[in-house]
Formats: structure tokens, sequence, C-alpha cells
């Protein structure tokens, strides 16, 4: 920041000392501008709630003049407003206004097209309904659970430290403690940012057991049982896949893996560490079953689930055909769809390999019903979770509640200037440069987190109303409905996945 600062006095005086030699007043204009141009600088460094011009005093404001062109000029030059990838302007708006306070309402009808194919839409009621429940919340704990946590139906997906600076774990622990939601701490381990302010924890062990490891990398149960007593930490997730990269192993670069960093998660510092595509503390489906059992003792009844990206329904139905047998049940699972995902990753793992989400949680909910199991296990998915209208649709297909990463990460502040990788992340948020990350301010960006969340839930409510139900447990698939290019009419999501009938699967 201050080089910045250097660099524009630097430019100014020489301009201005320059253009004196041409024109006798000219300095004296120059002084005054370059009094001007210093004032918003230092106005910049000072000021707390807006990490690109903390870290980019002065030039940051480029953006915004930018942004703000006139309507005609950026249709034409710019992308529209619905054209961004992965998340286009209007969704990105929705979550700053709702972070801000600011909500605003769309003017002059829809930019959508409503006959494109996959287009979805819900039937509203004539007769709204009144809904009492305005903080709608769901018991995650079979009968084998002695700690069953209340969960909200928005929660922060899995990030780690590492992945994201300690100011950006920092605000999203705040946010959730503040707004009753829960923070998943990603597979990076737990991190005293994740601790300090007490929001609560849904701790995920990965397959590297990063918190939970011993020198040789295996899992630590006298590690994992000293973290998992820890009162901030209300579940435990075993992450199998997840969207970003199904079946493909993470690496943590060395330049990233700092002492702070290595000492969290049990490694060498300064070393690039490889996680494995798969556990090496189980194997298969009954191995799976048998380590749900074992964290559920050693974490002393605590919810324990597990995380994955749908690939192969058999092996799915397996793992389910094995919890009758055996009898062991996890208390949730989570399911990203191959289009979520905010870690780096091939760009054909991100792009060609893994089940979407809608399909995918239709799927598993189904699946669990078949076999007897639905009533028992809790489904929480994770996949482009940005509006209301996403929650209801995702309970519409079989959810329980939702998980958003990206979403949350708008509402720190991020610009989607796509350089998670590269740590030069010009919010703060990805990024562990000091400099760069002190640019975002913990108090401020915690009070977003929270807006949004709480704008989001009262969104989802309103849309339930709207359609005449007084409960979101209510919601099904008949009240969801997309436009079928190939049928030229719109079908109901149950026309599309045929609810399945209880136990239907079992002998």
């Amino acid at each position: 920041m201050r080089k910045n600062v250097i660099l524009i006095l630097i430019v100014v005086l020489t301009l201005g000392f320059l253009l004196q030699l041409t024109y006798m007043y000219a300095f004296y204009w120059f002084l005054g501008v370059m009094g001007i141009f210093t004032l918003i600088a230092t106005f910049d460094i000072i000021q707390k709630k807006n990490s690109i011009l903390r870290n980019y005093p002065l030039f940051g404001h480029l953006r915004y003049i930018l942004r703000e062109i006139s309507p005609e000029i950026r249709q034409y030059f710019v992308e529209g407003n619905t054209d961004g990838a992965p998340f286009n302007k209007n969704q990105i708006e929705l979550v700053n206004s709702r972070a801000r306070l600011k909500l605003k309402n769309h003017p002059f009808g829809t930019e959508e097209n409503l006959y494109k194919d996959g287009q979805e839409w819900v039937p509203h009621s004539q007769f709204p309904a009144d809904i009492k429940d305005v903080s709608p919340r769901v018991i995650i704990g079979g009968p084998h659970c002695k700690k069953p946590y209340s969960a909200s139906i928005l929660n922060i997906s899995a990030m780690s430290f590492g992945s994201l600076s300690s100011h950006a774990i920092l605000a999203l622990n705040s946010g959730a403690k503040r707004g009753g939601f829960y923070h998943n701490t990603g597979e990076g381990a737990i991190s005293p940012h994740h601790l300090k302010y007490g929001g609560d924890l849904v701790w995920q062990i990965g397959t590297a057991y990063f918190g939970c490891r011993d020198k040789d990398g295996n899992f630590s149960p006298e590690e994992f049982k000293t973290k998992a007593a820890q009162e901030s930490v209300k579940m435990i997730e075993i992450k199998l896949s997840q969207g970003a990269k199904p079946g493909h192993g993470g690496i943590l670069p060395a330049v990233k893996n700092s002492k702070e960093i290595a000492a969290i998660r049990g490694v060498e510092p300064h070393t690039t560490i490889h996680s494995s595509p798969f556990h090496t503390a189980f194997k298969g489906p009954d191995g799976l079953l048998e380590f749900v059992n074992e964290l559920r003792a050693l974490s002393e009844g605590k919810p324990i689930g597990f995380k994955l990206c749908i690939g192969s329904k058999t092996e799915f139905r397996t793992i389910c055909e094995e919890m009758v047998r055996t009898g062991i049940k996890p208390d949730f699972i989570t399911i990203d769809g191959s289009e979520g995902g905010t870690g780096a990753a091939p760009l054909e793992f991100s792009n060609f390999i893994g089940m979407p989400g809608q399909e995918a949680v239709s799927f598993v909910s189904d699946t669990l019903r078949g076999y007897g199991l639905r009533t028992d296990i809790r489904v929480i998915f994770s996949g482009k979770v940005i509006s209301g209208f996403d929650i209801i649709r995702a309970m519409a297909a079989g959810a329980d509640l939702c998980n958003s990463a990206r979403a949350m990460m708008f509402a720190l502040g991020c610009i989607q200037s796509l350089r998670c990788h590269n740590n030069t992340c010009p919010t703060g948020i990805a990024t562990q440069k000091k400099n760069l990350e002190s640019g975002l301010n913990v108090k401020d960006k915690a009070a977003r987190v929270f807006n949004f969340h709480d704008q989001t839930v009262s969104s989802a409510i309103e849309i339930t109303a709207a359609m005449g139900i007084d409960s979101m447990e209510k919601i099904k698939r008949k009240h969801i409905y997309q436009w079928s290019a190939e049928n030229n009419r719109s079908m109901r999501l149950d026309e599309i996945y045929k609810v399945v009938e209880e136990g239907a699967y079992l002998n």
C-alpha cells in the first residue's frame, strides 16, 4: 500500500514539475490535484470496509468507475448481467447487496430466458402462507448420536485455512457465531482462527488427516479425540471427494506451507504436501462405516457424516446396503455437486467428472429412502447455492439443508478475479500474503457474512410463503418446474426424478 502511495506522489510531482516549465500556473494546479489524490489515497488506506481500496489505494477506484459505466456501453463492450461464469453479475450483485443491507429490487423485468432448456420456476399461491418460524432449524443426529446438533438451513461450506487467509477465516467464523450457523473447517485442520470467536464448527477430516495425523501421516485416534472434544466442534465430516476435483488428491505447495500452517496441519514447514485421492485409515464401504463408528466413539457421540461427489451409483448403493447389513449409519451425508468447488483443480476434473448437484441430491435421497435409511440420515447439499431460490430447489430435490462456499466468499468481498490458486487474491481472501490479507477488515466482513446469511434465509422463507406452504419441510419435487426444450413444456421435478417409495429396495 505504501509503495503505491509513494509511486503516485512521484508520478504527480514529476508531471507537475514538467508542466511548470511550460505553463506558469500549472504547477499550482497540480499541487491541488496532488493534494486531492493524496487525501483520497490516505482515506483508502485508513477505511476498513473495502479491501480492494485498502490494498490498491487510488488505483482501486478504476474498478468501480469501470463497473459503473453506462448500461448501453457495458451491454455492447463488456459481458452482460447474465453472461459471466462461474457466477454472473446479477448473482454477485445479489450477494453484495444483501451483505451490505442495500437490498435492491431488479428493474424492468427479468433478464433470464424463461424458455431456456432447464430454466426452473415455482408456482405461487393466490393465498400465501403465514410462516411463523423465521429461523428454521434441522436436527442432525441419528439413533446412535449422543449429541445432536441443531443446524441452520444455510451454512458455510468447507474452505481451509491455507486456501483462505486468517482474516477470511476469522470473518467467516465471527459471522457464523453471530448468525447461529455452522462453519466447515475444510480439510486443513482446526486453526486458532476457527476458534477465536467461538462459532460452531464442522471439522472436516480429509485423506491427509491434517490436525489428527501421526508423524508418518496416518490417522491418529489420540490427536483426533483431543481436537474433537473442543466445545466449538459440533460435527465431524469425513471427506471422500469434492465437487471441484472428485477422485483427485490435493497439493499444499511449499511456498504456502508456512510455519503456522505446518504446525496446524501437523506437517513439516516449507515442504510440498500431497494429499492422497483415497483414505488410508479404511478401505471400502464396510471400512468407511467402521471408521464412522470409531469417530463417533472417540468424539463421545457427536454427529458423524461423510462428504462426497457422486460418481458411480452402484458404489453408493453398496454403501447403503452395508448400512442395512451392519446397522451402522452416518448422521449426515454432504453431497457436493460437480458444479461446486472453491478448490483449484485440473480443468478436466472440474468440467467432466462427477454428477451435477440436483441429480446427485435426488439420487442420494431416493436411494436412502429405498433402503429405509432416510429418516435417520440428514442430506446436506453444497454446490452453487447463492440465493433463496437455490435453497428451495435443493430442498425440493431432497436436501434437508445447504452449505455455501463461493457465496460466502462474495460476502467477504470476492470479485471473482480467479486468482485463488496464485496466492495473489486482491481482496485478501484467498492468499497468505500479509500485505494483501491486511486489507480485509474482519469486523466489517463478519457483518457482511451475517447479513448475507440472514437475508438469504429470509428470502427462502418468503418464497416458501408465496408458494402457499407454511413449513419448509413440506417442500417437495412437485413444487419445482423445469422447462424442457425436448417436450416443449414445463415438467415437474418429480416427473424428471421420480420419488422412490420408502423401503422399495429392501427384500
